[in-house]
């Protein structure tokens, strides 16, 4: 399969090697090239010989020399050089189904590619896969590999996900785990379907294939108010988390014991859920499941106490007040907080603004699915002060809108105040809230 080029940098090894846009690469080497992870580990060599086709059909061998890491100044279509690849699963708590209607078409496409997770961490049920792909992962080494596994019973998985392949596909970790091949695995649990008994089996299942397993999040699945004709889903209370809790905290406890790390880790939602006290930061090791909410908290009370310490002796230039915006589930957090930082300074008022989801239902309570339409009716007619800050985060899909498309200047305009997007990140978070701008340590 022959790649489209679609230009050439110049000055880089591809054009001073004559090559231009329109030609078709076909292969590296004698390798050949049908995506992106064929073209970025084909290309690190020094030595190359690109075979290309040319418009009127013609065939042409070009020889490069490069430095190792240097980029051949080749561009495509698309990032990943050629469609991207839907999921074939229809998951009973798939949150793509319990979208709204009338949403912008992006948001309604089922992602399970193997090459985003590889390239962008995105998580995969490994149900596209085929025996060749699981070679081409093991040949190229590429790890780690982030995978929804949600349940290690084989039939149950394939009641999860309506999909034969869901099955067979679990055998590929053993393959992985067997080549030295790094993952990431996931579980979202759902009440009184994969938690409980599956939950053990699963967890001691996973744990068979440390250290290749390196971590294991477990997730409470998300509901929202739009489920007509969907699977009956219940919803996790506060005792059904606690037991979720002291399941996954007893195993992570032995296991702890025996290989020095926890392995498994409840997402700081069940934390929330079961209305108990976040772990410290030193519990999450080295935040490896960060993405699935799993530490989010703790490391940005930890930067946020870090970030504290190291200004003890700055002052604000002059008086502030300025708003934050957040989802239920980190409002008690960011408001404790945003009191250390008005302690430490004088002259600094900040109103935290806690953020119910009416757009998804109030089920649902991170604030990576707030939506402009949600701030601009709790927050209109407020005195926001200096400026609004919200998570990044709820930028997070095509980080230059909200989930109903909304805009930043669009909700700046709305709101009356410049509104500021801040990372999860506790020093740059005390910069946006003082106005400060320093380097991060």
């Amino acid at each position: 399969m022959a790649v489209v080029i679609q230009g050439v940098e110049k000055h880089s090894p591809a054009w001073k090697a004559g090559i231009r846009a329109g030609e078709r690469l076909c292969a590296i080497n004698s390798h050949p090239i049908a995506d992106v992870l064929d073209y970025r580990f084909y290309m690190l060599e020094e030595r190359l010989t690109l075979q290309l086709e040319q418009p009127d059909g013609g065939v042409k061998s070009v020889k490069i020399r490069k430095q190792e890491y240097e980029e051949l100044g080749l561009e495509f279509e698309t990032y990943l050089m050629d469609r991207q690849h839907s999921c074939k699963n229809k998951c009973i708590f798939c949150f793509v189904d319990q979208m709204p209607p009338g949403m912008r078409e992006s948001l309604y496409f089922k992602d399970d590619d193997s090459r985003l997770s590889f390239l962008f961490g995105n998580y995969i049920t490994m149900t596209n896969l085929q025996p060749e792909d699981i070679q081409r992962i093991i040949k190229m080494h590429i790890s780690p590999v982030n995978i929804s596994v949600h349940t290690m019973n084989p039939e149950l998985r394939v009641k999860l996900m309506a999909n034969p392949r869901a099955a067979t596909s679990l055998e590929y970790m053993k393959e992985l785990a067997a080549a030295g091949i790094k993952m990431n695995t996931q579980l979202v649990l759902c009440p009184g379907i994969n938690d409980g008994p599956e939950l053990d089996r699963s967890l001691h299942e996973l744990a068979a294939l440390y250290p290749a397993v390196e971590s294991i999040a477990c997730v409470p699945v998300g509901v929202t108010k739009y489920r007509e004709k969907l699977f009956p889903m219940p919803i996790y209370q506060r005792e059904t988390a606690r037991q979720v809790l002291r399941q996954v905290n007893a195993f992570g406890d032995r296991f702890e014991q025996e290989h020095g790390v926890r392995l498994a880790y409840p997402s700081d939602e069940f934390y929330l859920l079961a209305e108990q006290s976040l772990p410290k930061a030193e519990y999450y090791g080295d935040f490896d499941q960060l993405e699935n909410g799993v530490g989010m908290l703790a490391l940005l009370k930890s930067e946020f106490a870090s970030a504290l310490e190291n200004s003890r002796d700055e002052v604000l230039e002059a008086p502030r007040k300025i708003s934050t915006a957040t989802g239920a589930a980190a409002y008690e957090t960011i408001s404790c907080l945003a009191k250390l930082a008005m302690e430490q300074f004088d002259g600094l008022e900040i109103k935290v603004n806690r953020i119910e989801n009416h757009f998804f239902g109030e089920t649902i309570t991170v604030s990576g699915l707030i939506t402009g339409q949600d701030l601009v009716e709790q927050l209109s007619g407020k005195h926001l002060g200096d400026g609004l800050l919200i998570p990044s985060v709820m930028l997070r899909h095509e980080k230059d809108r909200f989930l109903d498309d909304m805009t930043l200047p669009e909700l700046s305009r709305l709101l009356g105040v410049p509104v500021h997007p801040v990372d999860n990140d506790g020093w740059e978070l005390l910069d946006a809230m003082t106005g400060a701008r320093r380097p991060k340590e």
